[in-house]
């Protein structure tokens, strides 16, 4: 009796871990961040994001204490040069050290990488958990000061402005979403353990270069993420299929358009936007990849003629900072 005691004890542990072949983990997950119950009670694909904030703001708010800064550089780096009251937090550690943060008193948390592009992607895990307050700081440490201007400056080309296109592609067809195995049935329980994952990932498998991109077009779904009219010009990678901010990427729309058998590539303008979709790509299950630097890294001139975003010698502010 005993035995068959431990025995059904033990089966019904391994039923709990088993995933529910009887729902799309993922969907589950999709369709509660869509709606009021999650954490933000909003669509955040669809409303605020990118939350992006400018250094000017964050030290605007810094002389008044207004303002949580967390750095996520290397501790080498942060220890070269920091914003005074920032405090050093690895990518993977952020949530479990915002989880023990009284944030009451701040009116805004702003997330501080080297160019914004990591600062985006853990800002958007943060805001997808809930953390209303957390902005990406717009341009990095790159925008700080010019001794920390090198990775933006030294990204910034016209390499592949010569294969950009405006003729369109089509979206791919819709079809069945990333199946993930976390066992849960929840969107809150599966939200958590799929933020843990995708920060304990860090952001290396969430970017990609330009001209890895460019090496293989074929190999990868690519994903414009700016208006239908530009699009058309400055035009766009070839092959890129054009998906429309805080519109295309959720269920009644294109996500499911997404495919799960290659990866997912995500350009904006600067790799800033893009690395904050990237993040919820993948917690979604999806191998979804920001392209580092954005447009900015393969049609720059184009961008400035055109008066789009780009990064530039105006927008390093020469801010004082500590070490």
């Amino acid at each position: 009796m005993v035995f068959s005691l431990l025995f059904a004890t033990a089966c019904n542990k391994d039923d709990d871990e088993t995933p529910d072949p009887a729902i799309n983990e993922a969907e589950v997950l999709a369709g509660y961040l869509e709606s009021a119950d999650s954490p933000l009670g909003k669509d955040f694909v669809s409303t605020d994001m990118p939350t992006i904030m400018k250094a000017t703001d964050v030290k605007t708010l810094n002389a008044t204490g207004e303002v949580y800064i967390v750095d996520i550089r290397s501790a080498d780096d942060f220890n070269l040069g920091h914003i005074e009251n920032a405090v050093n937090v690895a990518l993977g550690d952020i949530l479990n050290h915002m989880e023990s943060v009284d944030l009451s008193g701040y009116q805004k948390v702003a997330i501080v990488c080297y160019t914004g592009q990591t600062a985006g992607f853990a800002a958007s895990i943060l805001r997808i958990m809930g953390y209303d307050k957390v902005f990406s700081m717009k341009w990095g440490m790159c925008s700080w000061h010019e001794d920390f201007a090198g990775k933006w400056n030294s990204n910034i080309s016209n390499g592949h402005a010569s294969q950009f296109t405006s003729d369109a592609t089509a979206k791919g067809a819709a079809g069945s979403m990333p199946t993930l195995s976390t066992g849960k049935t929840t969107g809150q329980e599966i939200l958590e353990a799929r933020a843990a994952a995708v920060l304990a990932e860090g952001f290396s498998p969430a970017a990609i270069s330009n001209s890895a991109v460019f090496a293989d077009l074929a190999g990868h779904y690519i994903v414009n993420y700016w208006s239908e009219a530009h699009y058309s010009d400055p035009g766009h990678i070839p092959g890129a299929m054009q998906y429309t901010p805080k519109e295309s990427m959720n269920l009644a729309a294109d996500l499911k358009t997404l495919p799960t058998d290659k990866p997912v590539v995500v350009y904006c303008y600067t790799g800033q936007t893009s690395a904050f979709l990237a993040a919820y790509l993948r917690i979604l299950g999806y191998d979804a990849k920001s392209l580092l630097f954005g447009a900015n890294g393969m049609i720059y001139d184009k961008m400035t003629e055109m008066e789009l975003t780009v990064f530039n010698a105006d927008q390093i502010m020469g801010y004082d900072y500590v070490n």
